[in-house]
């Protein structure tokens, strides 16, 4: 149990930074280089703050690897609870680690434009636009990987059930909102209600595996004598 707690924990602090990364990063520093309503800002953005879009280029980096070492602890964690569950974990997280991998080699192209001479605004405004829709896309597979990572939670005991069930349905959300962006793109707010679950499940589980770890043994036998 002690070993069991201390993978939780570890998972759960690599979890952490993924959602630290990605927050820095996606929702941070892109939207004070990217205009997308004006390519020539865009533009200028990059050669006048050139050490901030370098930052940028390094936290996708960090995403990815966080995301890489998330995946592969939480197949760790629960392989022994259902091997196929834990496998899709790790498989779905690599591939959008692997999706984010292409943004952040986009977004260090659209640098490299931009700084190497007489820059291109509209390719370099190509480049941000494709990096978004990496995020975008990938997005299906970083929904993909709480739908077994809820089924963990729930075969596993380890921890609270209704944030099993919660990951579940924020995984589900989250592959519907990928098709909505699509479909849909006015869908507005009833979109990002989509998501809901997910940002309430993700905050769930990292802090419960980094306070907690798992449940003891004890609470597990415990609640499945009450079932």
């Amino acid at each position: 149990m002690h070993q069991l707690i201390r993978t939780a924990r570890v998972t759960g602090l690599f979890y952490l930074g993924l959602a630290v990364t990605g927050a820095l990063g996606f929702l941070t520093v892109r939207p004070m280089i990217f205009d997308a309503d004006d390519a020539g800002a865009t533009l200028a953005n990059l050669v006048a703050h050139e050490s901030l879009a370098r930052l940028g280029i390094a936290l996708e980096l960090l995403v990815v690897l966080t995301q890489a070492l998330t995946a592969v602890w939480f197949h760790r964690l629960f392989r022994t609870v259902d091997s196929t569950a834990a496998g899709s974990i790790a498989a779905f997280g690599l591939v959008n680690a692997v999706a984010i991998l292409g943004s952040a080699a986009v977004l260090a192209t659209a640098l490299g434009v931009a700084t190497g001479g007489p820059g291109d605004a509209d390719t370099v405004q190509l480049l941000y636009l494709v990096s978004g829709n990496l995020w975008e896309v990938g997005g299906l597979f970083f929904g993909l990987w709480l739908v077994p990572m809820g089924w963990c939670v729930l075969r596993s005991g380890w921890l609270p059930r209704p944030l099993g069930w919660v990951l579940v349905a924020g995984g589900v959300g989250y592959v519907l909102m990928t098709f909505v962006a699509y479909l849909a793109p006015g869908a507005g707010i009833a979109g990002d209600l989509l998501v809901v679950p997910a940002t309430v499940g993700e905050v769930w589980i990292l802090g419960y595996l980094i306070a907690f770890g798992v449940r003891k043994q004890e609470e597990v036998d415990a609640e499945v004598t009450k079932a």
